[in-house]
């Protein structure tokens, strides 16, 4: 954390701004950067508010990243040139994939133009482990604390560079194996992105048998803390809560949400009632954790906890709070897309466009709406300036004005699938595509 203190510092001395993205939905997950000037509309076609574009090769859902002038991306890059990609999610039994041996690839991206600065290959081989055909090889997003930047690509390894792309350390975590939790042959593959509290690289990596989370040195690789896992497969990057009560590791899983010391791996407190597969990431805001467990039609429960707790903090059954939980609900998490908090709303993005916002503090339902006709939601909401952007895996982006009162600013297209979720960054908004990353700012 001193280390990206003192960046901060740098950026507001030399009065250039500076808005950093440095991990999954930016700092700590929430997704925010309230003073970005954002586009609401752009045309692809044309190129209006399309400040660059720049074809990445390879097929990855894991989202842009960006540290001062660079954006960082990773990939992977198969043989074959008919590699499979199942677009949209259809929720049935789909064996295809592509074992065929892969390129995974590190990145970086000058911010202002777009162009490739650095381009480093990671590991070269045939996958570990088959995936699901609507994943991909690299579906973790990296992280960065502006001196380190940290790629996973699950059963290919753990890497670590500096921003420059000089590699630093690679660590093997092993095959991970990942699929249905009542198909475990069935191979879907790794998802979860890693996290950088102080000088640790945290991973996340549940699998059929012999989970854990594992913490590794940013500056040598070695392995800090290990903590095993009564868990199964999920696809739930951790997330990091700072407040009062000290820091907490927290992570979505089977049956358990846990909250751990990010220092030494040690359980703190466990909560029961999740779906059987659970992929939204955890974050805070309002001094609350949020977290979604939305698979399952008849539970996709949603709770806001207070920090702090210890033990067992599942509440009564039924209950919609109690001792350790702001507030609950059975119904309404999202399955693939993690929610967001923008002021004192929460917006829930359900699988197939329907959005309901929510009091953050209370739960209590504002309003719900329909967005466009259809369409599936991987790609997570985030927010600035005003704004909320939801995309869906068809290319279609909906801008609705944050607040109690639903209003569609505007819909755009990327012409293309979208499954990644975008980065803000100064007056910029970051979208990969299938094919392409996208800057968009307004040219005015």
């Amino acid at each position: 954390m001193v280390r990206y203190h003192a960046a901060l510092i740098l950026c507001f001395a030399s009065m250039a701004p500076c808005q950093n993205w440095p991990s999954f939905r930016g700092e700590r997950a929430i997704g925010v950067i309230e003073d970005a000037r954002l586009p609401s509309s752009w045309d692809i076609d044309n190129g209006t508010n399309v400040a660059w574009k720049t074809t990445i090769p390879g097929l990855a859902h894991s989202s842009p990243i960006v540290w001062g002038d660079r954006v960082f991306v990773t990939t992977a890059i198969s043989s074959d040139p008919n590699t499979v990609l199942q677009f949209p999610l259809k929720g049935e039994l789909d064996r295809r994939t592509d074992v065929s041996k892969h390129q995974f690839r590190v990145l970086a991206l000058d911010k202002a133009t777009g162009k490739i600065a650095w381009d480093k290959l990671a590991y070269e081989g045939e996958p570990r482990v088959a995936r699901h055909p609507h994943n991909s090889y690299a579906a973790p997003t990296p992280a960065t604390d502006g001196k380190h930047l940290i790629a996973f690509f699950g059963s290919e390894g753990l890497y670590a560079y500096n921003l420059d792309g000089k590699p630093l350390w690679k660590q093997d975590v092993g095959i991970l194996d990942q699929g249905a939790f009542d198909v475990p042959d069935y191979k879907w593959g790794y998802a979860s992105s890693p996290v950088i509290y102080r000088n640790l690289a945290i991973v996340q990596c549940d699998q059929q048998k012999r989970s854990f989370l594992a913490a590794f040195d940013v500056e040598t690789g070695k392995q800090i803390w290990r903590s095993e896992r009564d868990a199964i497969p999920s696809w739930s990057s951790p997330g990091i809560y700072e407040g009062k009560s000290g820091p907490e590791l927290i992570t979505n899983g089977s049956e358990y949400i846990r909250g751990y010391d990010p220092l030494t791996g040690k359980e703190l407190w466990k909560l029961k009632g999740t779906s059987m597969i659970s992929v939204p990431t955890p974050f805070a805001a309002h001094d609350l954790i949020f977290v979604f467990s939305g698979y399952w039609r008849w539970i996709q429960p949603m709770y806001a906890i207070k920090p702090g707790g210890r033990g067992d903090i599942s509440p009564p059954k039924d209950a919609a709070s109690s001792e350790r939980i702001a507030w609950t609900a059975a119904k309404g998490a999202s399955y693939l897309n993690t929610p967001l908090v923008y002021g004192e709303y929460l917006y829930v993005m359900g699988n197939t466009g329907v959005l309901t916002c929510y009091r953050a503090r209370t739960g209590e339902k504002v309003y719900q709406q329909r967005l466009g006709t259809g369409g599936y939601f991987t790609s997570s909401p985030v927010g600035g300036g005003g704004k909320i952007y939801f995309t869906s895996e068809d290319g279609e982006v909906y801008v609705v004005k944050a607040g109690p009162v639903y209003e569609l600013l505007a819909e755009n297209h990327l012409g293309d699938v979208a499954m990644a979720t975008p980065a803000i960054t100064e007056r910029m908004l970051l979208y990969r595509t299938q094919h392409h990353l996208f800057a968009l700012r307004e040219s005015k």
